[in-house]
């Protein structure tokens, strides 16, 4: 192959790094090293991850900053469709891969570079969310990988670094964090096995309130608009400030156990306070603000939503029609909920809204009726029976018979 170039997804971790000195050294590619951050970054983590790719050996790094269009992209749709996978884990860092890849491939393609490579392993998703998006937008260009593709141990990576004159603390961490806008992510020995948790000490942030508060989300057709009566126009900085609220109550914890794209279970701990609250908030509101029917259709879409992000397919075609229902959901999403929080948990106290349903003249539940006459009740209580009575009425026949 004549050009030579490749553009590596440079994380700083062991993989990425050995997968540095391996394609320039050993495989003699201009290797161009870029980080796409969404948030989980900050200043000077990039400034640290810049300078060791350039001490690896990278001719050039590119710090790509797609926060807000993850936001935009991704996010703001996980909200609408208040998208937890199995229940439970809100899709944090493993949503942002797809996004990551499309920059890589992106900043590959700008500077002709004839190969981009990444440094998952052959046991994650993470693999075929970098796979799949590069093969669909830039099928031209080869995809490498060399710790799946060589199956490669950790010892083998650290003892190549050693032997190409590499020095770094590659010592392999108890637990391995990963954090993102939207969550973070934390693995250790405790996800590989079915009856173990993470314990405290595992957590990125620990409880230190000393009190409880009380928290107020303003939304406007389902974005955040306001926090504490602080307004916003970056939703990006409006996530932040929740996190910032919440973190000191270590609030948003829990283990995720799900279906790889692989088809293997997976076990990983998660922190996700800021999400997880969003989110609970965001629902509550559209208790009151939307009919049984839009509920009951957000949440089927929802749920295959976020199963499609999760499982790489966020680029086919039927994720844009699903994100357009989302959007005319939103339209009455307004409003402010109050939220007490509270030592490893919160409390969602209500919500105050325009758009509140049960604001009306037509009666108030379980004490009186406005708009129908106690006549009118029974009259559709007979009615509404009319199937389940004939359906009775002919087993006990039958059963007679």
């Amino acid at each position: 192959m004549d050009n030579k170039k490749v553009v590596l997804a440079f994380s700083g971790g062991l993989d990425t790094s050995f997968c540095v000195k391996y394609l320039s050294e050993d495989c003699g590619y201009e290797v161009y090293t870029a980080i796409a951050n969404t948030g989980g970054f900050s200043a000077e983590e990039l400034k640290n991850i810049e300078a060791r790719a350039l001490a690896l050996g990278a001719k050039a790094h590119a710090t790509l900053d797609i926060t807000q269009e993850y936001y935009e992209k991704s996010i703001k749709y996980m909200i609408f469709g208040n998208v937890l996978r199995n229940g439970t884990y809100p899709i944090s860092v493993s949503s942002e891969r797809t996004f990551q890849a499309i920059a890589i491939i992106n900043y590959a393609k700008s500077i002709g570079a004839a190969a981009v490579a990444h440094g998952s392993t052959g046991a994650g998703n993470d693999q075929v969310r970098f796979d799949l998006t590069f093969q669909i937008l830039a099928p031209e260009i080869k995809i490498i990988a060399p710790t799946r593709d060589m199956t490669l141990t950790r010892d083998y990576e650290i003892n190549y670094l050693k032997e190409h004159g590499y020095v770094a603390d590659f010592k392999k961490m108890e637990y391995s964090i990963n954090k993102g806008l939207w969550g973070t992510s934390i693995g250790g020995k405790e996800t590989l096995r079915s009856n173990e948790t993470l314990p405290e000490e595992a957590y990125p942030t620990q409880m230190t309130a000393t009190s409880d508060s009380r928290l107020a989300i303003d939304f406007e057709k389902g974005e955040i608009a306001a926090v504490n009566g602080e307004k916003f126009t970056n939703k990006v900085a409006a996530i932040q400030r929740i996190e910032e609220l919440v973190n000191p109550y270590a609030i948003g914890r829990d283990m995720h156990i799900g279906d790889t794209i692989i088809g293997i279970k997976g076990r990983v701990g998660f922190e996700a306070g800021a999400p997880l609250l969003i989110i609970a908030a965001h629902k509550m509101l559209e208790k009151h603000t939307l009919t049984k029917w839009q509920q009951y259709w957000k949440e089927q879409l929802g749920n295959w939503y976020g199963m499609f992000l999760h499982e790489a397919q966020y680029l086919e075609p039927v994720m844009r029609d699903i994100e357009a229902y989302l959007t005319s959901s939103q339209e009455n999403v307004t409003g402010r909920v109050l939220i007490d929080l509270k030592p490893y948990h919160y409390v969602l106290v209500g919500v105050e809204s325009d758009f509140d349903l049960m604001k009306t003249d037509f009666g108030e539940y379980g004490e009186i009726n406005k708009a129908w006459t106690a006549d009118d009740i029974k009259g559709f209580t007979k009615i509404l029976g009319n199937q389940m009575k004939i359906f009775h009425n002919n087993q006990v026949k039958n059963n007679k018979a």
